[in-house]
């Protein structure tokens, strides 16, 4: 009976030996009848060319891939390497196209087509909408995490920066154009948050931080109607004078200003329904109506109305012992 059992064991360690070795074997026959007809480095690229050309990416990327593995120094090599950016690409794998981006840039510095490289490296991450929600639904892209954004308004200005007579230049900038009024777009979402919540040392901040570094984007009169309104909250009169004034002289068709020009202070505050909650803000509202906070700051702060009550005892001729006991001695 023992001597069945190891027999038994025996049979099921070679049979599963075998089992391995064949799907090993199989395994490396499919590869190599894939590129069976294939024995030059010209046929690899000619293949990988011809399959970039009729759109079949995931196929040239299998081919280019095979190409540099057999022939890491050739001629075809370094063109591989950049075609397969593309591929990448356009087969929707952005973070491989960045990185393949990168590899080239780091081994060919100084190629003809490193500029292209550059480009490649802020294109994937210009338009990494990959995400089943950004395919279906209309997300706005200026309330997104910026990161993204920053990262390819960075690749896009070294591209400008190292090879402004780029052919890829003019289209670098205007991307660089449209993500820089995202990135001040969505600074203005922030503040707007914050100035709901009355946090309005945050928001009037974050406007600011848009007036002083985004100057020519479209959020800026959102910017400064923001920074009129913080400082009617807390107060600034003087402040939210010069702001209004600039508003006025600048965007005098703003939603912020009424017909005869005065500022239209907003009496709504986010207040999302559960409705809206559920549906992730698809359906039903996120406002509320009642008032923000006072638009003015009160006449006198506590510290300086005991200030007063002092200075007012005094002139009224209480004793120096009443004025240090605070009353308790006359």
């Amino acid at each position: 009976m023992i001597e069945f059992s190891r027999f038994a064991r025996t049979s099921l360690l070679l049979l599963a030996t075998l089992l391995f070795v064949s799907c090993a074997w199989f395994g490396d026959d499919e590869e190599e009848d894939e590129f069976a007809d294939l024995s030059t480095e010209e046929q690899f690229y000619q293949q990988a060319l011809e399959q970039l050309t009729n759109q079949n990416f995931r196929g040239s990327i299998s081919t280019y891939e095979a190409l540099e593995s057999r022939f890491p120094f050739g001629r075809f090599a370094e063109q591989a390497q950049i075609e397969i950016v593309y591929a990448y690409y356009r087969s929707g794998d952005r973070e491989a196209a960045r990185a393949a981006a990168q590899r080239f840039i780091r081994l060919h510095p100084d190629s003809d087509n490193v500029d292209y490289a550059y480009y490649m490296l802020g294109l994937s991450s210009f338009d990494d909408n990959s995400g089943l929600l950004d395919r279906f639904l209309p997300i706005d892209p200026t309330k997104r995490d910026p990161g993204r954004t920053e990262e390819s308004f960075n690749d896009f200005g070294q591209l400008l920066a190292l090879y402004p007579d780029s052919p890829y230049a003019a289209d670098a900038r205007a991307r660089m154009i449209y993500l820089r009024n995202n990135l001040a777009a969505y600074e203005i979402h922030v503040a707007n948050y914050y100035l709901e919540r009355q946090a309005f040392i945050a928001a009037q901040r974050r406007a600011q931080y848009v007036v002083e570094y985004f100057q020519g984007t479209p959020a800026v009169a959102d910017a400064v109607a923001i920074m009129v309104e913080c400082y009617l909250r807390m107060g600034l009169n003087d402040l939210a004078d010069t702001s209004l004034a600039l508003l006025f002289e600048n965007y005098p068709d703003h939603p912020a200003l009424d017909e005869n020009g005065e500022f239209v202070i907003r009496t709504e505050i986010s207040d999302p329904s559960l409705l809206y909650t559920v549906t992730f803000g698809l359906l039903g509202d996120n406002r509320g109506d009642p008032p923000l906070a006072p638009a003015s700051r009160p006449p006198m702060s506590g510290s300086q109305q005991i200030i007063n009550s002092q200075e007012s005892a005094e002139e009224s001729g209480r004793s120096l012992l009443s004025i240090i006991t605070l009353g308790i001695f006359d």
